[in-house]
């Protein structure tokens, strides 16, 4: 089951924990790799896509496979993505039942609809912690084929996404996630189960599908209002969306709630029927 891991004991804090050996592949800084090493976490993080059963599971960067390993052994189509040839070669090798499910692509530039011939899948991983947001904003351009992402990133992105409206952490992955996605903070994995050790805290989190099909706006400019407000967080509304809107068409929101408030404050909603706003001024300005 295990694909010739060996394993190996580590006693701390007189607790046994089962962890496995990472000899073969070397942890590369530029790819952000932080190894997995410890066996009881990667069985829970790959049993995270269960919640969403029957439909095909695409793991990123599964490194040596410390995941792949219980992946696997589930009872659906299952491919993995990795960029890093060293890691790729040695999936090759120790998972030999994956040689023709293994993609030596990089996921960001990966036409998705490609990876299961159209099917939905779930997206799982131990993602590169620079590069996460990025994975996530790709999967909300094509939640339609992920109704389900799981996966462990670092713990203040993980918070983040999870925010509601009220908090600091609250911010752009906080609104354009929770606008497509139930958000779920499933777990917090400390420092010394990676080789090498990431210098801050890891979380899991599950990303599934809600039933919003459309946001009621303009999509792109809803992206624009929010990214735009909530990069001078600190100011109100009225000050941020001066880089959006005329000093005309912003004297026409003046009076609007919305104004005296700062990002933070509005939940997903609120930030539809913001840009519905900023979108009528914008019309209103181009007829005259």
């Amino acid at each position: 089951m295990f694909h010739r891991f060996q394993l190996f004991f580590l006693y701390k804090n007189k607790k046994r924990r089962t962890f496995a050996p990472m000899k073969q592949v070397r942890p590369k800084k530029n790819l952000g790799q932080h190894f997995l090493i410890d066996l009881n976490i990667a069985r829970r993080i790959a049993d995270t896509v269960d919640a969403c059963p029957d439909i095909p599971v695409l793991e990123v960067g599964p490194g040596m496979g410390v995941m792949t390993q219980y992946l696997i052994e589930k009872p659906r189509p299952f491919k993995v993505v990795e960029i890093d040839r060293e890691s790729v070669a040695y999936l090759h090798e120790h998972f030999p039942r994956l040689h023709d499910h293994i993609l030596g692509e990089d996921f960001l530039r990966m036409d998705l609809q490609k990876v299961f011939d159209g099917q939905q899948f779930v997206l799982t991983g131990n993602y590169p912690y620079d590069i996460s947001s990025q994975i996530f904003f790709k999967m909300i351009d094509n939640r339609n084929l992920i109704p389900c992402c799981t996966g462990m990133i670092q713990r203040e992105v993980a918070l983040r996404i999870a925010s509601e409206p009220g908090n600091k952490a609250y911010g752009i992955l906080s609104v354009m996630i929770q606008a497509w996605y139930h958000v779920e903070y499933l777990f917090t994995v400390d420092e010394n189960v990676f080789n090498p050790p990431p210098k801050v805290k890891s979380a899991v989190i599950r990303m599934t599908r809600n039933s919003v099909q459309h946001l009621g706006c303009d999509e792109q400019l809803f992206r624009r209002v929010v990214k735009t407000v909530f990069n001078q967080r600190r100011k109100m509304l009225r000050v941020s969306l001066r880089q959006l809107l005329s000093a005309d068409a912003l004297s026409a929101l003046s009076a609007h709630e919305f104004m005296s408030k700062r990002p933070e404050q509005l939940s997903v909603q609120q930030f539809v029927e913001l840009t519905n706003l900023v979108d009528g001024v914008l019309c209103a300005n181009t007829n005259n």
